[in-house]
């Protein structure tokens, strides 16, 4: 849905939160931003997972994981993308293997264990430019 000025409505945050996210899109590296992502929805997996958390907590988390991982193969799967074509597939083979995954951790029959120790390695491999490792 459009507004007047023909933006979505609902898009993110308004007033002086959007010119802060604004600024952080506008001045911080994507791998950066990534990895907080990342960092985020893992620590939320963490909490949900622990044996006291409430099973609604457990399917927020997956949920919320999925879609990260949408996300993220939804852009590898982009034509546009311009990341090499073996990482894109690889991207989208991980996001296929998440969705089942969750499936599973959401019909009890899986472990947050699991997409905890995936989205790590990732973390990994995205740590921020700003802590010295590219």
């Amino acid at each position: 849905m459009l507004n007047t000025n023909s933006e979505p409505l609902l898009a993110g945050p308004v007033g002086p939160a959007s010119i802060y996210v604004k600024i952080i899109r506008d001045t911080e590296n994507p791998r950066d931003i990534e990895h907080r992502v990342f960092e985020q929805v893992t620590a939320a997996l963490e909490d949900a997972a622990l044996p006291d958390a409430p099973f609604t907590a457990r399917i927020a988390a997956a949920h919320r994981n999925r879609e990260l991982w949408l996300a993220l193969t939804c852009d590898a799967a982009n034509e546009g993308n311009t990341l090499p074509d073996t990482l894109r597939a690889s991207i989208i083979s991980l996001g296929i293997w998440v969705f089942r995954e969750t499936q599973r951790v959401m019909r009890k029959t899986g472990s947050l264990g699991d997409l905890i120790a995936i989205n790590r390695t990732i973390m990994r491999g995205l740590r921020p430019a700003s802590q010295g490792i590219v």
